[in-house]
């Protein structure tokens, strides 16, 4: 299997994918125009990127069957694109949690302690320790979390190791599961809000959540209150940001932005961050060794299943529900022919395959299919299929739920 990387890939990333028995083409950098014309050139299988977007054009220049996205979030890669090409898009969630939750911390503790600014009068010869000895401290301050997924929950063991109370919403959080955590439940973002006097942000960049953090939230936040966004730039309506900064003294800690280069350098000329109260590091919550060695492990491991199951971990493309409105449920002795004959035969029906898996029972003598279809069969298409091939043994039609 060809797999070409067009990133920068831990070394042992590289020795694992060739162990596998990959042939591997890493050439880190490449992009837009120069990349399609690669992947066209080089045709491989499998495509492993890190903040390299991956278009329509990259998608359709060559033969891919597998983009691998080494991190978590994958808005780089036109996932709709690939889905209409059968191109399975896979990423590496949860190697890099700890990572982006300590710079989360980082940047808390920056922003508490003006830690760069200190630096930076330093370096210009400026000693003024009445000026940056003012500082709030963390113990016994609210930490706000929107998102308690894997890097969400990383924060909260690292909140309580500072003395802070928590409070957090997620769409998938409930009173329950928030007391597990030993969290304080919120109904709503606006809650955390209200509560928090540093949030911090970790949720996905989707649908859902393109500017979930608007000027409402900004509005409900404390004057002076901390916000952090490690999670995407789109997740904010960086104008209400901008606001809250310049008019409610809210000081801002972001490794994301709205506009970002596609690759590792470029010209950056966002003015978010031209402000006083903002720091800003450069898209580097995941950047640590630990992480990266973890999240090349993982691509390792995807590549490799794909590789030898024709199954791939961690895809983020399969649809999450089909038009199947019944199981076609066909036991049968495991011979040679017998799902031949009954595909032909619902094909000659002009009924559409949505999914189907067929079981095999110990000693490989009789087996299961599970046919999920689109329209349901007929007495008369039954009775076809059951007579066409003496190793049908037995059908049953089952109604999906929701159909």
């Amino acid at each position: 299997m060809r797999v070409l990387i067009a990133d920068q890939f831990e070394q042992s990333g590289q020795d694992g994918l060739k162990a596998a028995g990959c042939e591997v083409f890493f050439q880190p950098g490449l992009k837009d125009d120069a990349l399609a014309q690669e992947v066209g050139k080089l045709r491989p299988e499998v495509l492993v990127v890190r903040s390299t977007k991956v278009t329509e054009a990259i998608l359709g220049a060559g033969a891919l069957k597998l983009v691998v996205r080494a991190g978590a979030g994958y808005n780089t890669i036109d996932v709709a694109a690939a889905s209409r090409r059968g191109i399975y898009v896979s990423n590496c969630p949860g190697k890099n949690s700890i990572a982006v939750a300590e710079l989360a911390f980082g940047l808390i503790l920056a922003l508490d302690r003006r830690i760069a600014d200190n630096v930076a009068a330093l370096r210009q010869g400026q000693w003024n320790k009445s000026e940056f000895s003012k500082a709030r401290g963390l113990f016994g301050r609210t930490l706000g979390l929107i998102g308690v997924g894997r890097i969400g929950r990383e924060m909260v063991p690292r909140a309580k190791g500072f003395g802070m109370p928590v409070v957090a919403w997620s769409r998938s959080l409930t009173p329950e599961a928030a007391r597990d955590l030993g969290v304080t439940h919120a109904a709503t973002p606006i809650d955390v809000a209200r509560a928090a006097d540093i949030v911090s942000v970790h949720v996905a960049a989707t649908g859902q959540t393109r500017g979930l953090i608007d000027s409402d939230f900004f509005d409900a936040m404390r004057p002076g209150a901390y916000f952090i966004n490690t999670s995407r730039g789109e997740v904010v309506d960086q104008v209400a940001l901008g606001w809250a900064v310049r008019s409610n003294d809210v000081r801002a800690g972001l490794d994301v932005f709205a506009s970002e280069p596609a690759g590792g350098k470029g010209e950056f000329a966002d003015e978010i961050v031209k402000l006083g109260g903002v720091y800003g590091t450069h898209h580097i919550g995941a950047s640590t060794d630990q992480a990266q060695e973890a999240i090349a492990a993982e691509t390792v491991r995807i590549v490799r299943a794909f590789q030898e199951t024709g199954k791939v971990p961690n895809v983020v493309n399969l649809a999450k529900a089909t038009p199947a409105t019944c199981a076609l449920v066909v036991r049968h002795l495991d011979r040679p022919g017998v799902l031949a004959s009954v595909l032909d035969l619902i094909s000659a029906a002009h009924i559409n395959v949505q999914e189907m898996e067929n079981i095999v029972f110990e000693g490989a003598e009789a087996a299961v299919a599970r046919i999920n279809l689109e329209t349901a069969p007929g007495a008369d298409l039954l009775a076809q299929i059951q007579g066409a091939n003496p190793n049908v043994l037995e059908l049953s039609v089952i109604r999906l739920d929701g159909a």
